[in-house]
């Protein structure tokens, strides 16, 4: 990520020498001047002298700690504009809730992660930026206001995209590590089952040469086991349990195929660009909406036709790439039903060249007017009704698309006859792309990697 921010001043206030120094390493190079202090007095005096443009102000400190420091620095109106981030391990929300009614303007949490806080400082250094530029504007001449207005509208555009892309990979995140979470806690369960269904078939196997052995040598003696046997119906059970068991080991392995699928949407494990196969990720957001597809009282099944061609792995962020395919899906889920018929979705996929693949889901939904078709990637553009969409997900998409993996995203539709989504991806990608924002606990399980 690269910053054009030369000559701002960053302040960091912690106690801890190893925060230090990682915060250090983390700025060094992205072109902001570095201040330290290791106390809120200290770091108070500091921002008073030099007037930082940001401060990273850590929470539990000795002395006086970092609610305190913020509330010092709010109080005096030499400072109290200056943006300050609170950095913390504490995830209560009362916490971040104290913190940000002080007058922090956004939380890091320990342990530190470079590309997130440095997201995070851009972010805020460019709003404070603007801030400024906008008072500077109010004491120029009328004339100049047109002028202004378009470099406002493009920096507010690039504030909402940078705004908009954060709180989507933190939601993604969150939907990632839920899954990650229920396929880990379903899967040690399922392995102990699996394990020791080969034991039971073989103890069960024994019990059954037992009781043949006792029924062809002893029944004769005591007329009461073949009663027993009778009564039990012990010819039964010894025909249907192999079935029984079989019909487990199923089960088992359908758990199993499930798990592996949950793994493949979340790719936690998969911060960076790799070669991956897409076949892997369609099905597993397949997987995640499979309840959706389903009849029952109030909709008819929707029907999914898998169209796969032969494709190459091809080099992306996984996990971002599932959440398109998620989010193409889930949107032809939406427009099927509100027309309310026997619908079906077809994603096809083929090889268009030797560096490119092409993957189009197409519904027959209500399709999309030409007049909305046009700003269906616009952020927060939505043909929902109100409170049935956001305006992120197609916006989100486009940019992962074009932005981070450098293909395309175009949509096709006639109203009433449903409604196609193309993506072109090229299987290998330049090094100059574009790195995907990353969420906080995706930085983390890139840094325990």
């Amino acid at each position: 990520m690269s910053h054009n921010y030369l000559d701002k001043t960053i302040l960091i206030i912690d106690d801890n020498p190893t925060n230090l120094e990682v915060l250090c390493g983390a700025l060094d190079g992205h072109g902001y001047d570095i201040l330290v202090e290791m106390d809120g007095y200290s770091g108070i005096e500091q921002a008073k002298n030099n007037k930082p443009d940001l401060i990273l102000l850590d929470v539990m400190m000795p002395e006086i700690d970092g609610f305190e420091t913020c509330q010092l620095l709010k109080e005096d109106p030499t400072m109290k504009e200056i943006p300050v981030i609170f950095m913390t391990a504490l995830s209560e929300t009362e916490n971040k809730v104290k913190g940000l009614q002080m007058g922090a303007v956004d939380y890091i949490t320990k342990p530190f992660q470079q590309e997130e806080v440095l997201a995070r400082i851009d972010l805020h250094v460019r709003l404070c930026k603007v801030t400024q530029e906008l008072a500077e504007q109010k004491n120029k001449l009328e004339d100049m206001v047109q002028e202004r207005t378009v470099d406002l509208t493009q920096a507010l555009k690039e504030l909402k995209s940078a705004h908009l892309t954060l709180v989507q990979s933190e939601k993604m995140s969150s939907l990632g590590q839920l899954v990650a979470g229920v396929a880990h806690e379903i899967n040690n369960p399922v392995n102990f089952i699996h394990g020791n269904l080969k034991h039971l078939t073989e103890y069960t196997d024994n019990i059954w040469q037992v009781l043949n052995f006792c029924q062809e040598n002893y029944a004769d003696n005591d007329p009461r086991m073949g009663e027993l046997m009778e009564e039990l119906d012990m010819e039964f059970i010894q025909e249907d349990f192999p079935k029984l068991m079989s019909s487990m080991k199923l089960g088992v392995n359908r758990i199993k195929q499930i798990v592996v699928s949950l793994r493949n949407f979340s790719r936690l494990d998969e911060a960076e660009m790799k070669a991956v196969n897409v076949h892997e990720g369609i099905d597993s957001s397949l997987l995640i909406l499979h309840h959706r597809l389903k009849a029952n009282a109030e909709k008819p099944e929707i029907k999914i036709i898998q169209d796969y061609g032969e494709l190459p792995n091809v080099e992306c962020y996984a996990g971002p790439l599932n959440q398109v395919f998620m989010n193409l899906v889930s949107n032809a889920i939406d427009a099927v039903e509100e027309k309310g018929e026997a619908g079906q979705i077809i994603i096809k996929t083929h090889t268009l060249d030797n560096n490119r693949i092409e993957i189009s889901v197409k519904d027959n939904g209500i399709g999309i007017k030409p007049t909305d078709l046009d700003k269906v990637f616009d952020p927060f553009f939505t043909t929902k009704p109100i409170g049935k969409g956001t305006g992120l997900g197609l916006s989100i998409s486009h940019q992962i698309i074009t932005e981070c993996h450098g293909g395309t995203l175009i949509g096709f539709s006639q109203p009433g006859y449903g409604t196609e989504f193309v993506i072109k991806l090229p299987v290998h990608q330049e090094k100059t792309m574009t790195v995907v924002p990353q969420s906080s606990s995706q930085y983390q399980q890139l840094l325990y990697a």
